[in-house]
């Protein structure tokens, strides 16, 4: 400590005048000694206790890590952490009833905190390769970004036996559930506001985040809509952050859902935003047709692009998902020209969808020209 010479050349002259002095010497002397260690922890920070491996009051015995803070785009931004023994009691110690979803790296679960806020808690399995690198890149991505169509990340939770991540909860679940669920129909203005919204979220990770972030694995179970039915793009697991631009020299080893998986992934190394320009191209026609790009239909040279280029302009109605007619061809019908209507802005969509998946990447539109397009094609819906 940098007091201690001043003040132990004060004691070691004390005035004449208080020869009292002289006894408290000893006691003050204790007094530094006992502060020693105080401070020594302050600098240092508290050390996290040794754990029981496998145990689940060990786990709730740990320090949860909490992400330093840190203005570097490598490293994770502050984010709030919680204990074990947190993550157990809103989600009633991780209850199966409590689960809303599976994957290859973990589970979520539905969860209450004490203020009754729902959250949705996502466990990673560690006995997963690569699961803890996938919470670091998660944790990294989401405590850096802040936009309306990103799901919000609310803490981690954090030891060497556990490890998940706290996320707002999204009561209209994933779009995959939405698009073949028997019970659940979505017209075709809401498919082109979910298309809006993925596209403006993407729009901000390529172009408006100080740091191009290329999320690598976008498709319909990704995308999680809120109460009401605004999307957001969600599992950032395996996102790629480009620290200098949008050509990364980040290997394609770790890419996503292959259905969904750029061509030129094949092919290179490298990861750019055109990898989730052309993922959003598939997930775009799938919205339209209602057909999975591994659905049976699709093999040998037939795959979800092709069968849709096909029919495009003059065949679209021919396959368009029918829960779009059901729905908006009724409504349609009170217009002369209803059908046309449909038809030229179903055209526009597809067209879009097109021009994402296009052969050669410098083909493929970028995020920002995607959201302009888009949005003119559900003003033009709502004129009409």
């Amino acid at each position: 400590m940098n007091l201690l010479p001043s003040q132990q050349q004060h004691w070691t002259t004390p005035p004449t005048s208080h020869p009292c002095s002289r006894s408290k010497l000893p006691a003050l002397l204790l007094v530094v000694v006992l502060l020693l260690p105080t401070t020594s922890s302050l600098r240092t920070g508290p050390r996290t206790p040794p754990s029981v491996p496998g145990s689940a009051s060990a786990a709730a015995g740990n320090i949860c890590r909490g992400l330093s803070p840190s203005t570097s785009a490598a490293s994770p931004c502050m984010l709030l952490s919680w204990c074990f023994s947190s993550v157990a009691r809103a989600t009633d110690n991780i209850s199966e009833d409590n689960l809303l979803g599976r994957g290859r790296i973990g589970r979520v679960y539905k969860g209450s905190l004490d203020n009754r806020l729902l959250v949705a808690v996502k466990v990673l399995n560690l006995e997963v390769k690569g699961a803890s690198r996938s919470f670091d890149a998660e944790c990294r991505t989401l405590g850096q970004v802040r936009h309306r169509n990103l799901v919000k990340i609310i803490s981690t939770c954090s030891n060497l036996e556990f490890k998940a991540l706290v996320l707002e909860f999204m009561p209209n679940l994933s779009l995959n559930k939405w698009l073949y669920s028997q019970n659940q129909c979505l017209t075709l203005l809401q498919r082109i506001n979910i298309m809006l919204d993925v596209s403006l979220g993407l729009d901000y990770l390529h172009h408006q985040h100080p740091h191009v972030i290329v999320h690598c694995d976008l498709k319909p179970s990704n995308i999680l809509l809120d109460e009401n039915m605004v999307a957001h793009i969600s599992d950032f697991g395996i996102a790629k952050l480009m620290l200098i631009d949008n050509k990364s020299t980040t290997s394609t080893n770790n890419i996503g859902t292959v259905s969904y998986m750029a061509p030129e992934y094949g092919l290179t190394r490298g990861v750019t935003i055109r990898g989730d320009v052309y993922s959003f191209g598939i997930l775009l026609l799938e919205l339209v047709t209602g057909k999975k790009p591994v659905d049976t239909m699709f093999n040998g040279e037939l795959n979800l692009r092709q069968w849709v280029n096909n029919a495009y302009p003059n065949a679209v109605m021919e396959i368009v998902d029918n829960n779009i007619l059901r729905t908006d061809f009724t409504n349609l019908q009170q217009h002369s020209d209803g059908v046309d209507i449909l038809r030229r802005c179903l055209s526009s969509i597809i067209d879009v969808g097109l021009h994402c998946t296009k052969d050669l990447p410098n083909e493929k539109l970028l995020m920002r020209d995607v959201v302009t397009m888009l949005q003119e094609i559900k003003n033009r819906v709502l004129v009409n």
